[in-house]
C-alpha cells in the first residue's frame, strides 16, 4: 500500500513512524516519474507491515520539497527514525530500491 502524503501530514506520517519509509517525490508532468510510481506501488505491497512507502507530489507540497532541497523529481528518500538514511535520484529498477530498502530493516 501506498500512502499519499502533504506537508500538512508528513511529520507525523513520515518522521514520526517506527518503521522505515520510503518518499517518492513525483510531479504529474514527469515523465520518469511515470515509471518509477508503479514500481513504487509494488514495493508498497511487498513490504507492507514492514516499510511504509508513501508519494508526495512536490507541485502541490513545496514546503517539504524545499527543506529536502528536491530539484530532480523522481527523488526517492529513505526515512530510518526520521533521519534520511539514502537516497536515489532519477528512474531505477526495482530491484535497486528494494535493496536500499532492504539494508534499513
Amino acid at each position: 500500500m501506498t500512502i499519499d502524503v502533504t506537508d500538512a501530514t508528513f511529520d507525523k506520517v513520515v518522521l514520526q513512524s517506527d518503521k522505515p519509509v520510503i518518499v517518492d517525490f513525483w510531479a504529474e508532468w514527469c515523465g520518469p516519474c511515470r515509471m518509477v510510481g508503479p514500481i513504487v506501488k509494488e514495493i508498497g505491497g511487498d513490504f507492507d507491515g514492514r516499510a511504509v512507502v508513501t508519494k508526495l507530489d512536490v507541485d502541490n507540497n513545496p514546503e517539504v520539497s524545499s527543506k529536502y532541497g528536491i530539484r530532480n523529481i523522481p527523488t526517492i528518500l529513505f526515512f530510518k527514525n526520521g533521519q534520511i538514511v539514502d537516497k536515489q535520484v532519477g528512474a531505477v529498477p526495482k530491484n535497486v530500491l528494494v535493496s536500499k530498502l532492504e539494508a534499513i530493516l
